[in-house]
């Protein structure tokens, strides 16, 4: 399947918030990032926020360098 992750630095946030999530397994990486969203930036789980989420995910492993939304 191949590693993907999510970068809150890429979404709009007051946090400015640094955290990175990477998996090689959609589930188990939008499970990490519901609860990142949820227990930090104050997200209600949802489907509707799960399909957003998972729009979200990109291939490969977060660069090292912030790509600013």
């Amino acid at each position: 399947m191949g590693r993907k992750y999510m970068d809150c630095r890429e979404m709009p946030s007051e946090k400015n918030c640094t955290i990175a999530i990477a998996a090689d397994n959609d589930n188990e990486l939008l499970e990490a990032a519901v609860q990142h969203a949820v227990s930090v930036h104050g997200h209600k789980d949802s489907p509707e926020f799960r399909k957003q989420l998972r729009g979200a995910f990109k291939k490969g492993t977060p660069p090292l360098e912030a790509k600013h939304a």
